[in-house]
């Protein structure tokens, strides 16, 4: 009779559990370890409000040279001339 011989060799272990450790804090980008943030990171901070506030300003038409009233007569003035210019066309091709 021929005996089988395992594949592998089996090893008795023991699972031992990691022990938690403690994360390691970083203070964050532009922070010292006091966690101040530096003069780079409030001026940057500063310039970025400000030139949100001056974006939504402009899309709501406060600030620039031209107000909400004389943009909707812009766009009206265009979608009329593109209705005149499409029955334009269409008179041209009728004549056809």
């Amino acid at each position: 009779m021929t005996e089988k011989k395992p594949d592998k060799e089996i090893l008795d272990a023991e699972i031992v559990e990691e022990s938690p450790t403690a994360p390691v804090e970083v203070p964050e980008p532009d922070y010292s370890e006091g966690g101040v943030p530096s003069f780079d990171h409030v001026r940057d901070r500063i310039e970025q409000r400000y030139t949100t506030s001056l974006g939504s300003t402009e899309l709501a038409g406060l600030g620039g040279k031209e107000d909400v009233a004389s943009l909707d007569k812009k766009i009206a003035d265009r979608d009329k001339a593109a209705k005149d210019k499409l029955a334009e066309i269409r008179r041209a091709m009728r004549e056809q």
